[in-house]
């Protein structure tokens, strides 16, 4: 998923390349029927970026995940959840 952000902010004007923006993923794993299950996974996005792409950002950040074949494929079974922090350059 961070692929596809990185990409809706690239092709928006805002710099993803270079450590501009970072990916951590959080799953949680539950047991069913003494198999573990992956149920939930969270995604914490760490962007650099002006104030002046703040608009940009934001349209990217919401429309990235129906965009992302990860998240097409695992939607409906896996609950995926997203943050972003935006700091200064």
């Amino acid at each position: 998923m961070t692929g596809t952000f990185g990409g809706a902010l690239e092709a928006r004007g805002v710099k993803a390349s270079e450590g501009h923006l970072v990916g951590e993923a959080e799953g949680e794993v539950e047991t069913e029927d003494g198999v573990l299950i992956l149920k939930r996974i969270h995604i914490r996005y760490t962007l650099k970026a002006g104030a002046e792409h703040t608009e940009a950002i934001g349209r990217a950040f919401e429309v990235h995940p129906p965009k992302c074949p990860i998240y097409r494929s695992l939607e409906g079974s896996i609950d995926i959840t997203t943050e972003l922090a935006v700091g200064k350059m």
